[in-house]
């Protein structure tokens, strides 16, 4: 199937041959018609499989260039999800004479207020500024015919659902709502549901299962010898394009620094740095001016970086759905890739969750040529991830030997 068939205008047509698509993506083929019949839509979808596209386009076809209040309006959880967004949009604005504003807190106000007073038909926004935008009487949100939530389980982790019912409420009742996501969970449906009427779900993934392509291994490690055993990973399998996740801010910047130490470029980006070291550390990955980026979950989904080919989960993260937005920056657009977990004594726990989320049991290895001086706890291979898995760890100081 090509663009031509999913019914969209020619001005959109040249938009999409212009960003160099060639045939839609699975979402796209079956988001797009539906988006422009009017009918709200439930999308869930892998990240890296086009979500943005496919309801921007329709979106754009939908709604009237004439600038005043927004008549599109898209909520989504981070500043770096919000430029992706915003990139896409200014993109298709090239054909369709649209005009397209991005607000997100970490900036100045003057330049997204004066964009805003210019005029806007598409607004892209995170849930905190633009209520602040709304409190100062600067964003009109009374014209919006068309409201997407993008990453809407995402927002309710991250503890945005106040303010987004608030957004909800100052939209007209009468409005088309598209929800996209890369898992649609029961919680996210109960709290939603009232807002969307006769939705149409597409769904072209399960939801929260990470993408077969994925090489996913565990490192059993004492927590002392973390950073030794990222050190020597990167070194040993000379790795490039390496994505590092921490549980906390502190921890990125330290393990960035430790990488430093032993010559081996890196950046780390979480919620404390600005807007624009954010996407200079992102440009330094992609251009290759440093081989890792140490993130925090908070930016996770708004990592957009082609040809990752390892994700490294420092830490485990505390929910397993976490664990899926992590692995999923590698093997994109049907490319392979690797996920690899530095398991601590005291993190068995998460990663039973995290077995019994995605219904596999996780292969375990050693590391050739490492140094285990350390404590560390190792999996029992016997282990089941298909039920509630018992307490099944074994003490072990062997070395150089892999454990399945």
């Amino acid at each position: 199937m090509s663009f031509d068939n999913l019914g969209l205008a020619p001005r959109l047509l040249e938009a999409v041959a212009a960003m160099g698509y060639t045939s839609p993506t699975p979402i796209q083929r079956d988001a797009i018609p539906t988006v422009l019949e009017g009918r709200d839509v439930v999308g869930c979808a892998q990240t890296g499989t086009g979500k943005t596209a496919a309801f921007v386009l329709p979106v754009m076809q939908r709604i009237a260039a004439n600038p005043g209040g927004p008549r599109a309006l898209v909520v989504t959880p981070t500043r770096e999800l919000a430029v992706q967004i915003e990139d896409v949009a200014g993109q298709v604005a090239k054909h369709t004479k649209h005009r397209v504003a991005v607000v997100y807190g970490g900036v100045g106000y003057e330049p997204q207020i004066k964009a805003l007073k210019r005029g806007v038909d598409l607004l892209v926004a995170t849930p905190g500024r633009l209520l602040d935008l709304m409190e100062r009487k600067v964003a009109d949100l009374s014209h919006v015919d068309v409201l997407v939530l993008d990453e809407a389980d995402r927002m309710l982790d991250m503890g945005f659902w106040p303010q987004v019912r608030k957004i909800i409420a100052a939209v007209p009742a009468e409005r088309q709502n598209l929800l996209f996501s890369a898992t649609m969970t029961s919680d996210v449906m109960r709290i939603v549901s009232s807002t969307l009427h006769d939705p149409v779900r597409v769904e072209v993934a399960p939801a929260a299962k990470p993408i077969e392509a994925i090489d996913q291994r565990v490192y059993p490690v004492g927590g002392m010898q973390k950073a030794q055993l990222l050190v020597h990973l990167i070194r040993e399998d000379d790795l490039d394009r390496v994505i590092v996740f921490t549980r906390t801010k502190h921890r990125a910047d330290r393990v960035a620094k430790v990488l430093h130490q032993h010559g081996i470029k890196s950046a780390a980006i979480h919620g404390d740095r600005s807007q624009s070291q954010r996407q200079s550390a992102l440009e330094s990955l992609k251009s290759g001016r440093c081989r890792v980026l140490v993130a925090t979950d908070v930016v996770a989904r708004g990592i957009d970086i082609d040809d990752v080919s390892h994700v490294v989960n420092y830490d485990l993260p505390n929910s397993p759905e976490d664990y899926v937005h992590r692995i999923g920056r590698t093997a994109r657009a049907g490319k392979s890739g690797t996920a690899v977990s530095l398991l601590s004594p005291e993190e068995h726990e998460a990663l039973r969750d995290i077995e019994v989320k995605i219904g596999a049991v996780l292969d375990t290895h050693d590391a050739e040529g490492f140094d285990y001086s350390d404590h560390r706890l190792v999996p029992n291979p016997e282990r089941a991830a298909s039920r509630p898995v018992r307490t099944v760890y074994s003490s072990s100081r062997n070395r150089g030997r892999r454990r399945r």
